[in-house]
């Protein structure tokens, strides 16, 4: 298999309290909710008949569940470098929230005070590309919206920053590939 052949799958954990009310849930160690548990079972079908040579899932609990309901858990390693955007004082306030007291704050341009910013992330997903691209075949990085977010940016050879245009809901799989020597975005934010 060619290093161009191979698909590097993007799976965002499952609905957790937080994610149902949109506060940020970076190092918050939070489980999923039924409805999330059920989200991810859903996937289990697309991923059976697969193979694939790496799958690395972010040490948060949330991550590690999705992992496992979808079927993949047997065959994961955690990736410290794959655990969400740290939030600061941020963690578990809503945009809308911030936004009282900074008005136009964006998390991509401003990061979060005593938190990381985009490009802290971007270092981080960048050793888990480098992962990626060595590996022998498909990989599966099991993880979070904003790291997820940001690794795709990068792996597309964007900054970091980039990861803003590229939206990831709950139980979602997108995929990573390649068109020619290009790295590119086969399939985004399915359900």
């Amino acid at each position: 298999m060619s290093p161009t052949d191979r698909r590097c799958l993007l799976i965002r954990h499952g609905e957790t309290a937080w994610t149902f009310t949109g506060r940020h849930t970076g190092r918050t160690d939070l489980p999923l909710l039924p409805e999330g548990e059920r989200q991810v079972a859903a996937l289990r079908p697309q991923l059976e008949d697969q193979t694939f040579s790496l799958v690395m899932t972010s040490p948060l609990l949330r991550a590690q569940q999705t992992c496992a309901a979808a079927g993949l858990g047997a065959l994961s390693i955690t990736e410290p470098d794959l655990i969400e955007w740290d939030y600061g004082a941020y963690e578990g306030r809503t945009t809308a929230d911030i936004r009282v007291a900074r008005p136009g704050w964006n998390l991509f341009d401003d990061g979060a005070p005593g938190g990381e910013s985009a490009d802290d992330v971007g270092r981080r997903v960048d050793r888990v590309i480098a992962r990626v691209r060595d590996a022998p075949g498909d990989v599966v990085c099991v993880a979070h919206a904003h790291v997820l977010r940001v690794l795709a940016a990068r792996y597309l050879g964007l900054a970091a920053t980039g990861g803003r245009y590229l939206v990831l809901g709950p139980a979602s799989v997108s995929v990573l590939g390649w068109e020619r020597e290009q790295p590119v975005i086969t399939g985004w934010n399915r359900r």
